[in-house]
């Protein structure tokens, strides 16, 4: 019997090859990193009979025909990295279907529907000051204006995909039609400790949490640490300390919420001087968005109260939301199925990262699985998924394709 665990960490390993040198793997959009990792997957796809092309946005897509005038089933993730980061955020999202769909070929499965395994290039936005554009190019909702960004050698997203061999003038005609899409489901690690902390190799996603991020700065006045009095002093870092305290506070006792003090600064930043200034991030994250927006607004009002009291002028903005983005309760259902087909508890958590899913839920239902790490440990070179788990993975994807094709074979077929 094969070891399907075993033959995902073997090919996940090769593709860390595909990396700058340094630490860890260091894998980029639109560079000789991409290229080679794309010639390992596509090599596995065409091993694993799937049909390949690469769109004009960089995603590598496999599929797999069926029956003529039915539906696609999307799976996949990202194969970028971040700078110095592990081997299987989003990338171990495009080998586990791969090899699930290895697993029905050996097995003799036909399915009722065509699948596709899709590979996008650039989710987590480190070279260019975007994201998602594979999966935003296919729901239809790619901002052309993201091709005039640089990256730090001052190349634009658009030379760096023509130098790929790529025509980003035609990522409008990407956008897929929904009626031909039954869903898009995506395998990822947890990059969080709930599934080890409860002992389970898998989980469900429930939702990918909303995010909210403010900018807020405090001015107040400088003065010579020495020589300045207490008494009606007007610091700045008092004040934001303050602002740090309350932020942990509301996501210390405000259930299904994140806060975070992310960024600092500080002026003149000096051993002897009373700081004058300070400017710093506050990062909200819920599945809720109702309770994200609150959390928000309460700081806010905060800040206002603060101000007066500190006789200092704090300035607080909101500079970035994002939606909640739930996932589709059916396809849900059949995924915590298959996983409990394979003796999981397929245990139910939100994702309180942002993933290719989110964008692809403005073209279709999504579903998303969860896949143990140790530690709870990502986006360092230390990232680790085992073997096991990553073989009950393929098997629940299996079973979630077979289970699906069983149930809702029919609802497949298009108009």
């Amino acid at each position: 019997m094969t070891d399907w665990g075993a033959r995902a960490e073997v090919i996940l390993n090769d593709l860390a090859a595909c990396s700058e040198p340094g630490p860890g793997v260091t894998r980029l959009p639109f560079t000789p990193e991409h290229r080679a990792a794309l010639d390992q997957l596509q090599g596995q796809m065409q091993a694993t009979g799937l049909t390949v092309t690469l769109d004009e946005a960089g995603t590598l897509i496999g599929r797999r025909k069926g029956p003529a005038g039915t539906k696609t089933l999307l799976m996949g993730s990202h194969q970028d990295s971040v700078r110095q980061g592990g081997a299987y955020d989003g990338i171990m999202g495009i080998v586990l279907p791969l090899l699930a769909l290895e697993k029905l070929r050996s097995d003799g499965v036909d399915l009722p529907f065509s699948v596709e395994v899709l590979a996008f290039a650039d989710e987590e936005g480190v070279r260019f000051p975007t994201a998602l554009v594979g999966s935003r190019s296919l729901a239809g909702t790619f901002d052309p204006a993201v091709l005039s960004m640089q990256d730090t050698n001052g190349v634009t997203l658009r030379d760096a995909m023509m130098s790929f061999g790529l025509d980003p003038d035609r990522i409008a005609t990407l956008g897929r039609d929904p009626a031909s899409v039954i869903g898009f489901v995506e395998s990822h690690i947890e990059q969080g400790p709930v599934l080890e902390r409860e002992d389970e190799a898998l989980g469900v996603v429930t939702a990918i949490c909303g995010i909210e991020r403010h900018l807020i700065e405090v001015t107040g006045e400088t003065g010579h640490a020495g020589t300045l009095p207490m008494a009606g002093r007007r610091d700045a870092l008092v004040a934001a300390a303050s602002l740090v305290a309350e932020v942990d506070r509301l996501g210390q006792n405000t259930p299904d919420l994140r806060a975070t003090v992310g960024a600092f600064t500080i002026e003149p930043n000096v051993v002897n001087a009373v700081p004058r200034r300070v400017q710093m991030t506050a990062e909200f994250r819920s599945p809720d968005d109702a309770t994200r927006r609150n959390a928000g607004e309460a700081l806010h009002r905060f800040t206002q109260n603060l101000a007066t009291t500190r006789q200092l002028t704090i300035e607080a903005k909101l500079t970035y939301s994002q939606e909640a983005q739930p996932c589709d309760a059916e396809l849900s259902d059949h995924l915590a199925k298959a996983a409990q087909h394979t003796g999981t508890r397929a245990m139910s958590l939100p994702s309180g990262a942002t993933h290719d899913a989110s964008a692809m839920a403005d073209l279709c239902p999504i579903a998303m699985l969860f896949v143990r790490c140790r530690d709870g440990v990502s986006h360092k070179p230390e990232e680790f998924a085992g073997a096991d788990e990553m073989g009950l993975a393929i098997s629940a994807l299996a079973a979630f394709l077979t289970t699906l094709g069983c149930e809702s074979g029919q609802d497949t077929l298009l108009p």
